[in-house]
């Protein structure tokens, strides 16, 4: 029988080629889409490489200052002094980080000025990202306590402000600081670890950052296991209530919260200042937006295959006649379904690679580096599932149900 149906459904796909065609790329076309923004998302809010320990550590960019009786208030990025002073003694954490936002710098070299992003780091910076050295050796803490000018530069960098030449020890000029290289890590795009230049916090011109709570800062506190960070996250709310600052005039009440990469993201986006961040609101928001935009071509494919099938209502008659029960003719009608949507998801996957190897290779986000795992692999044969069963059934219902007289006149 289900060769048959098997047969039957091969048939029919080449009869009406343009019936065909159409639906498979209203099915290729969703399925590259959905599965390109999937692995995107997946890429940002649970990454491997670079921030592979990110199951381990939360991170921390804005603070909340506040009087309770003025009602003053200030949100801004947090300064060092505030990650120095109340978040580095945390207890029961492996590390904690500060690090600056990348910042534009000009690398000035005897014949040409390159623009490069540059970071400020410490020590533990490295030792919380897992970055894929090319060559040399990160920034250290001895780097860091002797305030030395030494870099670490990506990749790309390198090829470009030392072509053909032994990268180590070479020597350049950013916005008047004279750096010498001393390692090469491969390119990364990833939140905390985006940068061409990275270099000790101690190198800056100046050090007034060591005195202001607020700054251009941010910072990873990482847990020797992951089950030990609701009680960090706990720990940050509790310390920042201790935040004591120059005018208690001014401001006398602070909040602040250590969020998981997705909790960051939607705090950011929603403006969430619960203590979870509206990470389960945006997830909400993304799967509503998913299921909508699959529905739609969904509902074409009603269309379409409800004409399609209508012109084989004399072809269902005689089954009814000669005795094919409804049951019987509804899996046929959504086996085809499937069958179409199963062969418009196997093309929509290659697409979907060509499409994300296309992104990294356009350079229209710096160092992307992003794949198809079988998790994504295994929500896009979900989905062809999903649209053979509803772009088929409705309309096998419909025919399955009618009398095989009114079938053979081809009346429905």
């Amino acid at each position: 029988m289900f060769r048959n149906y098997m047969l039957t459904a091969w048939k029919v796909f080449l009869r009406r080629k343009m019936f065909t065609a159409i639906n498979l790329l209203c099915i290729v076309l969703t399925l590259v889409v959905l599965m390109v923004v999937a692995a995107l998302l997946q890429n940002t809010f649970y990454p491997t490489g670079v921030e592979g320990k990110s199951a381990r550590f939360v991170q921390m960019v804005m603070v909340e200052s506040s009087h309770t009786d003025k009602g003053g208030r200030r949100r801004g990025t947090l300064g060092y002094k505030m990650i120095a002073q109340y978040l580095k003694p945390l207890k029961g954490v492996e590390a904690v980080s500060v690090f600056s936002f990348p910042q534009a710098v000009s690398v000035y070299q005897a014949d040409r000025v390159t623009d490069r992003q540059l970071r400020l780091t410490d020590a533990e910076y490295w030792k919380i990202l897992d970055f894929a050295l090319v060559s040399g050796r990160t920034i250290n803490a001895d780097d860091v306590e002797q305030g030395r000018m030494v870099a670490v530069i990506n990749q790309s960098t390198a090829q470009q402000l030392f072509p053909g030449q032994t990268w180590l020890g070479q020597k350049f000029n950013a916005n008047g600081q004279i750096f010498s290289v001393v390692g090469v890590v491969r390119d990364e795009m990833h939140i905390n670890a985006y940068s061409d230049i990275w270099v000790p916090l101690t190198s800056a011109p100046s050090s007034d950052y060591k005195d202001k709570l607020f700054g251009m800062f941010s910072t990873m506190i990482l847990a020797y296991r992951a089950e030990d960070l609701p009680a960090i996250k706990r720990q940050i709310v509790a310390v920042a209530k201790t935040v004591q600052y120059p005018d208690p005039n001014q401001f006398n009440t602070t909040r602040f919260w250590g969020d998981s990469k997705l909790q960051l993201f939607a705090r950011t986006l929603l403006a969430d200042q619960t203590e979870e961040g509206g990470a389960g609101k945006l997830l909400a928001i993304i799967v509503t937006l998913m299921v909508l935009f699959m529905m739609l071509p969904a509902l074409n494919l009603v269309n379409l295959n409800v004409g399609r099938i209508m012109e084989r209502s004399s072809e269902i008659g005689v089954r009814k006649a000669f005795g094919a029960t409804s049951a019987q003719l509804v899996a046929q009608l959504v086996l085809e379904n499937v069958l179409l949507c199963l062969a418009g998801g196997a093309i929509g996957l290659v697409c979907a690679a060509g499409a994300l190897w296309w992104l990294e290779s356009s350079g229209l986000i710096p160092y992307l580096k992003v794949h198809l795992d079988f998790a994504v692999f295994g929500y896009g044969l979900l989905i062809t599932l999903v649209f053979g069963v509803l772009s088929g059934l409705i309309p096998a219902l419909k025919m399955a149900r009618l009398d095989p007289v009114h079938a053979l006149k081809g009346t429905a």
